[in-house]
């Protein structure tokens, strides 16, 4: 099923590394080489040239998704898959835009491992079905977050990135050339709009959205 394809195992955990290439081995995949850390996966990766990288997320030192970054910078062929215990989205944005092929869950069937390598192997991307429902939330969010922020009239802007920058009611009320009153209003306008309850959540926001570039 795997037949000589030739496969990196990045974990910093020892006997996964060898119950994994135990059961690729037995598929007819060939180990040629494994990393306990990111660095190590950069080096054995650079030297080797395998078909496939299995790589770990949370790995000491440098990630897995920093690790990923870097190889496929210096290697645009590599095909780097995610084989890792994490489910939430935040590391698998990240891991994409790092260049990765594919994102499977380390719970995952072996059949599902199995045929995730021989599709990356074959030029696709491959993703378990929890990492596309994921995707497609994350779409979701980012869509109404744009839908908020073009909610916003050109006021309620001025207000937030002042805010945002520390400016008191007071002193957004004399930039501005209105009251402090109505400077309290606009910001809990805006709040309410964007869906935010507390200061630090509209500064997260502001930066997301490059509203002080």
């Amino acid at each position: 099923m795997l037949e000589n394809i030739r496969i990196l195992l990045v974990d910093d955990h020892a006997i996964m590394r060898s119950s994994l290439g135990m059961l690729l081995e037995s598929y007819g995949a060939r180990i040629v080489g494994e990393a306990a850390t990111g660095e190590e996966a950069i080096a054995q990766a650079q030297a080797l040239k395998p078909d496939v990288i299995l790589m770990d997320i949370t790995l000491p030192g440098m990630d897995g998704v920093e690790a990923t970054r870097r190889i496929t910078a210096e290697w645009a062929q590599a095909r780097v898959v995610a084989l890792t215990m994490h489910a939430e989205e935040v590391y698998l944005s990240p891991f994409l835009e790092a260049g990765g092929a594919g994102y499977i869950r380390k719970s995952a069937a072996d059949r599902d491992v199995l045929d995730a390598i021989q599709k990356v192997v074959q030029g696709q991307t491959i993703l378990d079905t929890q990492s596309v429902q994921d995707l497609l939330k994350h779409g979701r969010k980012s869509a109404d977050a744009q839908e908020a922020l073009a909610s916003l009239s050109e006021r309620e802007r001025d207000v937030l990135v002042r805010v945002v920058r520390g400016f008191t009611s007071s002193e957004i009320g004399e930039q501005l050339n209105i009251s402090p009153r109505t400077v309290d209003t606009y910001r809990a306008r805006i709040m309410q709009k964007l869906g935010l309850e507390h200061r630090h959540q509209l500064v997260e926001y502001a930066v997301k959205n490059h509203l002080l570039d």
